[in-house]
């Protein structure tokens, strides 16, 4: 009888609260999903755009732009924004997978560079707006390899015989070998793709592992003498290991960029300009690129990195090194032969 009246009290206690907080205008706050790559965000930043707004975030990880891919386009969950990168952005597009965002509602972006901005994965930018960029290279432990690193055939040497950290990502070490092998990043020429994939085949016994973000605590720890890595995760590992150095191969590697968008599986699109204004502010997009080590496309946030960091070839690269490198493409109906071959290298 007690917990029955007790529990009437509860309930109409909180309809009184709720109406209360409708008579003083305060309406319920919307709940973002935003989806984002692991370890990809100084996650204070979430806390403060709460604090800002008064909207919940529930934030999720990706390790692939396959797995981000494939989640949104089941429609299974309700991101508002994600962070994939240009050859995935210009693949959603093609695919209707993203809504345009209103620049207008974003008034931050003033503080992108323009040679960041109308890029070929979406020359109208009509769907997205730059978050981070670098490149893919080879780290490696001075102690354990003492002759120069200058391009990808080391990571086919058997006296670095599982030593030797490769990327769990299709398109990046079926990348690797292609570069290795002198064709382009993009190709389609199925004899090209057929070598790649014989050489990723022979290359596999000497490979310690596959690895996402557990790279940096196998670099850092020395568990392994050479990773391929992207740019941002070898400043960070560089810091914490000094015996650790990065290198863009002769051969050329790939240039990325990674950009928020807004999926059409968003229910907040109001909510998640506004998440992605939030972002693009000088304060906020400082403390991302402090924290994650990524090369910032942001005016104002590189004013205030130090000149160590700014001067640091591995997050601001030089221009040689920049026109040695090639960016993804959509590969459209040839994606599936990159499936196909890392699939078989995989099984091997």
């Amino acid at each position: 009888m007690k917990k029955t009246a007790r529990i009437v009290w509860m309930v109409m206690l909180a309809a009184i609260l709720a109406m209360a907080g409708t008579a003083c205008g305060k309406q319920p706050q919307a709940t973002l999903n935003v989806y984002n790559w692991g370890d990809y965000i100084d996650e204070s930043v979430l806390g403060d755009f709460e604090e800002a707004t008064g909207i919940r975030v529930n934030y999720e990880t990706f390790t692939t732009n396959e797995d981000m891919y494939i989640k949104i386009k089941s429609g299974g969950n309700s991101y508002d924004v994600a962070i994939p990168s240009d050859y995935m952005i210009e693949r959603m597009i093609k695919e209707d997978l993203l809504n345009k965002i209103d620049l207008n509602h974003i008034p931050n972006i003033q503080y992108i560079e323009p040679s960041f901005r109308k890029l070929d994965y979406d020359p109208q930018e009509a769907y997205s707006v730059p978050y981070m960029w670098g490149t893919v290279g080879i780290l490696y432990n001075k102690t354990m390899v003492k002759e120069p690193v200058t391009g990808w055939k080391i990571l086919w040497d058997a006296k670095y015989k599982k030593q030797i950290l490769m990327l769990d990502s299709q398109r990046d070490s079926i990348g690797v070998a292609l570069k290795m092998l002198g064709y382009s990043l993009n190709t389609r020429d199925q004899s090209e793709l057929e070598a790649a994939k014989q050489a990723l085949i022979e290359q596999k016994p000497l490979v310690l592992a596959y690895v996402g973000d557990d790279v940096k605590d196998k670099m850092i720890s020395g568990e392994a003498a050479l990773a391929v890595v992207w740019s941002g995760d070898a400043v960070y590992m560089k810091r914490e290991n000094p015996d650790l150095e990065y290198v863009i191969p002769e051969e050329g590697s790939n240039l990325w960029f990674d950009a928020m968008v807004v999926p059409k599986t968003s229910t907040h699109q109001k909510e998640a300009e506004m998440f992605i204004n939030f972002m693009c502010d000088p304060e906020t997009a400082l403390k991302n690129t402090e924290y994650i080590g990524y090369s910032s496309p942001h005016m104002e946030a590189k004013k205030n990195l130090s000149a160590e960091v700014l001067n640091d070839q591995t997050a601001y690269p030089s221009e040689a090194d920049v026109k040695r490198c090639e960016i993804f493409k959509d590969l459209g109906e040839y994606l599936k032969d990159y499936d196909r071959i890392w699939t078989e290298v995989m099984a091997n």
